[in-house]
């Protein structure tokens, strides 16, 4: 039996963040990881995935040469090659994480980590033990994986999630996309731009449901001008599957129903948490809706047991997952200033053509709580660094508060916005007014312009508009 500190498991974006936080404090801390350190977002996630949206950029781009004054003749893509460079991204990073816990004296144990008493987890892999482990504090960050629905269970084959949406062994001519959040329009643009029909069949009013609604419809507009088909307040009912095809029958709005026949489907209606099989049983763990009930600290109902990342719910992102990480163990360890995370000030990206990203309030959220608003808005159109790159389309959108000033959120859709999205995560979270914003000198020629620009249109300022 190995005695530690704290014993992390699961080493995705949350947990390997979280044990190496531990080691800086001087806490002696193992790490249990089953399959791929770094976890899904950085093995079948977030970062091969855009590895494979970048080559599908390049291919736009060579698309479009004509436009630039380039030309290039017999351009093409070997899919083989595309998806090799994205499983290799993944590799060199996760080699990277786990010389980052060997650099930090992290305990690493290869194995299925599983709650086995007070202060104990059992480590097993492939139905024999591994090792026996006790610590004073347990944090899980078991992530989540793929939601599945009656009658569209995925098969691997025809039926895709996004581990083989990730890894085609050649371009299929067509996608079905079920469910239109981040994961489904990323993959949706991906095939689009590679040259594939790509549908989108989404049951809620909107596509891209979590961000602002003008921002959603400014989406929808760019990905049906790219040829995309989408249909809203639609359900698919049913998969019929033939050799090399599915047809799906698909009710719309009214009940009227369609078919439509795609080579491949791709599922992408949300995440459920890792909670089988890891030992909540006969503890006082509280699981709702699948994910892991916890306190503004990562406490779970179960004394020294905490849990984070998309285990907890949402919102379903890395960034959120490592601070959750940070939060907790320096709790434990007694750090001074620590707060609770404000999920306020968290930024959330969706890498598609054209990309958006987003922070706090939308603009309907916010007249539902009641505040008065203030709203900014700037076109790409109006920018020149836009227009030199040949990006033109798009707009940044920010929401003020109008008694106040406080930057309520900020919402952006065009190229290269999930870079520009911090500097309003930054603003909101030193609680920065538009006063700030306005005096803030923002460097010529850039996107980031537009930003400022947003900020004085709200006040009736803006200058190149």
């Amino acid at each position: 039996m190995g005695t530690f500190d704290v014993i992390v498991v699961g080493g995705g974006p949350g947990g390997y963040v979280t044990a190496i936080r531990a080691a800086q404090l001087g806490m002696n801390a193992a790490l249990v990881e089953r399959e791929h350190l770094g976890g899904i977002c950085l093995n079948w996630g977030c970062i091969p995935t855009k590895a494979l949206l970048r080559s599908s950029e390049i291919h736009h781009i060579l698309n479009r040469l004509d436009d630039y004054g380039l030309h290039a003749k017999e351009i093409g893509f070997d899919a083989k090659k595309v998806v090799a460079r994205s499983r290799a991204v993944a590799g060199q990073l996760s080699g990277g994480v786990k010389h980052l816990l060997k650099k930090n004296k992290v305990t690493v144990f290869d194995g299925h980590g599983r709650l086995n008493g007070p202060g104990k987890v059992a480590v097993s892999k492939d139905g024999e033990s591994v090792a026996d482990l006790a610590g004073k504090h347990i944090i899980l960050a078991t992530g989540a994986r793929a939601r599945t629905l009656p009658g569209l269970e995925p098969d691997g084959k025809l039926v895709w999630t996004y581990k083989e949406a990730m890894v085609p062994e050649k371009m299929p001519r067509s996608v079905l996309v079920v469910g239109s959040g981040a994961i489904g329009m990323e993959f949706a643009s991906f095939y689009r731009d590679m040259g594939a029909a790509a549908t989108v069949v989404e049951i809620l009013p909107d596509i891209l449901p979590a961000e602002d609604a003008e921002i959603s419809a400014f989406a929808r507009k760019a990905f049906e001008k790219q040829g995309m088909k989408i249909h809203t307040k639609a359900m698919v009912k049913s998969l019929k599957k033939s050799t090399r095809s599915v047809n799906a029958e698909v009710e719309l709005e009214g009940g009227r129903k369609i078919r439509i026949t795609a080579d491949r489907v791709i599922l992408a209606v949300g995440i459920v948490g890792n909670v089988e099989d890891i030992g909540l049983e006969g503890t006082k763990i509280k699981v709702d809706k699948a994910h892991v009930v916890v306190d503004e600290w990562l406490r779970t109902g179960e004394a020294g047991v905490y849990a984070i990342g998309d285990l907890v719910g949402p919102p379903w992102l890395a960034h959120k997952a490592s601070h959750e990480g940070v939060i907790c163990i320096e709790k434990v360890a007694g750090v001074s200033g620590v707060h609770p995370l404000n999920t306020s000030v968290i930024p959330g990206c969706t890498y598609c053509r054209p990309q958006i990203a987003s922070v706090g309030m939308s603009e309907k959220a916010a007249k539902k709580a009641g505040r008065a608003v203030k709203v900014g808005r700037f076109p790409f159109i109006g920018n020149g660094k836009a227009i030199a790159l040949g990006e033109p389309e798009g707009m940044i959108k920010t929401v003020f508060d109008s008694k106040t000033g406080e930057l309520l959120g900020a919402h952006m859709i065009g190229a290269e916005v999930t870079e520009l999205i911090q500097g309003f995560g930054i603003a909101k979270s030193l609680e920065t007014t538009e006063a700030e914003l306005m005096h803030t000198v923002f460097p010529h020629p850039t996107l980031s312009e537009m930003m400022h620009e947003s900020v004085l249109a709200a006040y009736g300022r803006a200058l190149h508009m």
